[in-house]
């Protein structure tokens, strides 16, 4: 049983249909229809994140080195998705790669001496390993008018900028992704149930889950007996894992953060920017707020978007219920909340900051990337809802920006929590779910999943001839080596 028709269920899904391909899956989802939350193209940067370009993931230590272990770890995590997505598009999971992967160039941005030294320091940490090769550092006032125009355009350069530019990058539509490989899987015999939603989960005696849905159209209730369930259902599965009393899921609380772009598919703009940037978030702001100007593809037709800027909601999903948060409020995850709530006042400070922006205020933040922007070019757009994982242990919570598998002693549930980088490692955490919750069969399966994912087992960043290899397959399958799509498809 799968709960939730977004990148996880997807990959799940896929994954499983390859490694045993006479299992019956059922997916539900609430919606009509698939990656309709967090996994739409709109809900979300499409980044690809692989460390390439988000600062947060290579802070600076106190003696001014620079920590940069969980890039490694977050580009090693993309590298398993990427891999996984060329055995797709070869074996026929998914069709023409353009239709969700397109090149783009990632680059980081800083302004002001000290920030520049920092730029400097990380493209140094980061520039000898294989997982960063082809880096560039670039200070230099023409070379940045060429590579970004719109972000050089009415610039005061006597402020010192930097860059460090990976051309290795890549625009991902996370929506486009999950639909085709649930078509996939549905096509091998998967039971869909769109416009269904979970309302309890009860363990059996023999150890199996009853699963109990309702159809939104015609308020009809059913049970399905399962024997495994993932609950891939975004900000919603916290609830669910709750409902169904999954003990290794008591202590875990949710807060729920909404998010809003502006975008713009202008096409004098769109032709002046053609990559992802990421800056720096502002003091004390949480890594969530990185600002960022996005070059996108969506549907074959280029956009630009830029944010985020943080809204709030007591929903757990864009599409749920006002009573989602109160509701995941439980005896055991009370105490942490209420420590983190607090204990983050900057987080606090930060969201009362956002919530009072206006349309022009945003734009006005869109002028640091782009002086010259307008606000009659951009139209603010609403994205998708971000529940942060709140965890704790001795009465003290912790906020974590991260994504968590949680999965039952016996291996019968699993279920995904968290955001960042969420859908861009997919395929590494749903592989963990595999290993976690199917331990016996997962050493069978080996041989079939290294076909899948050839680096299995392997840390490429310290393997370049093997890196080179897999690199090199991986971009003629998906298409890498040619220039964006652009024409509306």
């Amino acid at each position: 049983m799968l709960i939730g028709a977004g990148i996880m269920s997807a990959t799940l899904g896929a994954l499983l249909k390859q490694l045993e391909p006479n299992w019956s899956i059922t997916l539900i989802e609430r919606l009509d229809g698939a990656a309709a939350e967090s996994s739409d193209p709109w809900n979300n940067a499409g980044t690809g994140h692989s460390a390439l370009c988000e600062l947060n993931y290579t802070p600076q230590n106190a003696d001014g080195s620079v920590d940069i272990s969980k890039a490694i770890k977050v580009n090693e995590q993309f590298q398993i998705s990427r891999q996984f997505w060329a055995y797709a598009v070869e074996n026929g999971l998914v069709g023409d790669p353009r239709s969700f992967l397109n090149p783009v160039p990632h680059a980081s941005y800083v302004r002001g001496a000290d920030n520049v030294a920092y730029l400097r320091r990380r493209y140094d940490a980061l520039a000898g390993n294989p997982l960063f090769g082809g880096m560039e550092f670039i200070d230099d006032e023409a070379e940045f008018a060429r590579r970004l125009p719109l972000m050089a355009e009415g610039r005061d350069f006597r402020e010192p900028v930097a860059l460090s530019w990976a051309p290795q990058g890549t625009d991902v539509n996370f929506g486009s992704l999950s639909r085709q490989l649930i078509g996939y899987v549905a096509q091998q015999g998967m039971t869909t149930r769109f416009g269904h939603e979970v309302r309890d989960l009860d363990r059996n005696s023999d150890g199996t889950w009853t699963v109990k849905a309702v159809n939104l159209r015609t308020g009809r209730a059913t049970k399905i007996n399962t024997r495994f369930v993932f609950v891939g259902a975004g900000g919603g599965a916290l609830i669910l894992l709750q409902k169904a009393g999954l003990q290794e899921a008591k202590g875990f609380g949710g807060f729920p953060v909404s998010g809003k772009f502006l975008r713009t598919d202008v096409p004098a703009l769109t032709g002046a920017h053609k990559a992802k940037v990421y800056g720096q978030p502002p003091v004390d702001a949480p890594p969530m707020s990185v600002p960022h100007l996005d070059a996108r593809v969506i549907n074959g037709k280029p956009w630009l978007m830029f944010g985020p800027f943080a809204g709030w909601s007591p929903k757990f999903l864009k599409h749920g219920d006002v009573l989602d948060l109160p509701e995941s409020v439980t005896l055991n995850n009370l105490p942490y909340m209420a420590n983190v709530g607090l204990t983050q006042f900057s987080l606090v400070k930060y969201l009362v900051g956002q919530l009072m922006l206006s349309d022009s205020d945003r734009v006005e933040s869109l002028r640091e990337f782009a002086p010259t922007a307008k606000e009659s070019d951009w139209e603010v757009c609403v994205a998708g809802q971000r529940v942060q994982v709140i965890s704790g242990s001795n009465g003290k919570g912790s906020l974590d920006f991260g994504t968590t598998v949680v999965t039952g002693a016996d291996g019968t549930m699993a279920g995904l929590l968290g955001a960042s980088p969420g859908a861009s490692t997919a395929v590494t955490a749903m592989l963990d779910v595999l290993e976690r919750c199917f331990p016996s069969r997962y050493v069978t399966w080996l041989p079939k999943i290294r076909d899948m994912v050839p680096s299995l087992g392997h840390e490429l960043s310290n393997e370049p001839a093997l890196f080179d290899e897999i690199w090199s397959h991986g971009s003629k399958v998906l298409r890498l080596d040619e220039p964006a799509a652009v024409a509306v498809q």
